[in-house]
């Protein structure tokens, strides 16, 4: 996959250039990846250990939190060692798999935010066909569809973006390996290139971002048919969570890709540190803090927890 490149390692230009600023970023950043991988982590074994969240909605929100694990993973640690590095190098093959991995797991959010809607959509629209419907096997079959679709979209998306000619400069203007400044490097023609990987962001980010609106308007309009005001409110409540998340994924997505590639600025790396970096942290927050069944499920483990603690202290202290 290359194709007549030239070119066999890239320079990441990263964050910043000023020296001043790298060793707080860094810390910032590194604070970030942990409270990320702690946070999700979190979240997986929790609704392991919890019956009550033996759910098709927390079994897609555990596929979100191991996907969120995973692409913050592709970015933050060689972010972080370029923060303190004067070699920012990246092979050709090294910054090829990046920009590959990055977008499968990208893909699979996407796609998984689009389920957890449609979950959302049955449960509020049709609970009395939510268990036929929304079955442990249909569960399954969509995560894993997910994946292998993600994971076409991927070599796709990367063949386009790495199979020109790389004959020219070689500092990539991002702190990572994504498409739209790779692109940039290309001596080629892109236009066929861009073409296709527009019809992939279109696929994928817009469509999926179709079935979570239509999913959503159909949730609103039953809403609002509810005689109870509680009711109602209990609705809107259990989408809290799921839509506060789409609004920050799609939001900077929609930014970075859907722009011409005219109009795109420093503020593509804020953008890009939005979805790739921070919202992974966020995730965890919004579902736990937001969410009363995530919550209750904490306190419930809390309890158990201090329990064993408080019954091994009496055991040990008679002994």
């Amino acid at each position: 996959m290359g194709g007549n490149q030239t070119q066999t390692k890239f320079i990441l230009l990263g964050i910043t250039d000023s020296p001043c600023a790298q060793t707080p970023l860094f810390l910032l950043f590194l604070l970030i990846y942990i409270v990320t991988l702690v946070g999700n982590i979190g979240i997986i074994s929790l609704v392991r250990m919890s019956p009550s969240l033996h759910t098709p909605m927390y079994f897609f929100l555990t596929h979100v939190a191991f996907i969120d694990i995973c692409y913050s993973t592709v970015i933050s640690p060689r972010m972080l060692a370029d923060l303190l590095s004067e070699d920012k190098t990246i092979s050709f093959t090294g910054c090829m798999m990046q920009s590959q991995s990055f977008t499968h797991f990208a893909v699979v959010e996407c796609h998984l935010l689009a389920m957890m809607a449609y979950d959302r959509h049955v449960a509020i629209c049709q609970p009395l066909l939510y268990a036929t419907i929304i079955s442990s096997r249909v569960c399954w079959q969509l995560v894993a569809s997910s994946y292998l679709f993600a994971f076409l979209s991927a070599i796709l998306c990367t063949w386009c973006t790495f199979g020109g000619s790389f004959c020219g400069p070689n500092r990539i203007d991002h702190f990572f390996c994504d498409v739209v400044p790779v692109l940039k490097l290309v001596c080629s023609d892109t236009r066929s290139s861009e073409m296709v990987i527009f019809a992939f962001v279109t696929i994928n980010v817009v469509g999926t971002s179709v079935v979570i609106l239509l999913s959503y308007i159909s949730i609103i309009r039953t809403v609002l048919r509810m005689c109870s005001a509680q009711s109602r409110a209990r609705a809107f409540h259990t989408c809290a969570s799921h839509l506060t998340a789409v609004v920050l994924l799609y939001g900077s997505a929609f930014f970075m890709y859907l722009q011409p590639s005219s109009s795109h600025r420093s503020l593509d790396k804020v953008s890009s540190i939005l979805y790739a970096v921070v919202n992974p942290m966020l995730n965890p927050f919004i579902y736990s803090l937001r969410n009363k069944e995530v919550k209750g499920a904490l306190v419930k483990y809390r309890r158990r927890l201090f329990s064993h603690w408080q019954h091994r202290t009496v055991v040990s202290s008679r002994t």
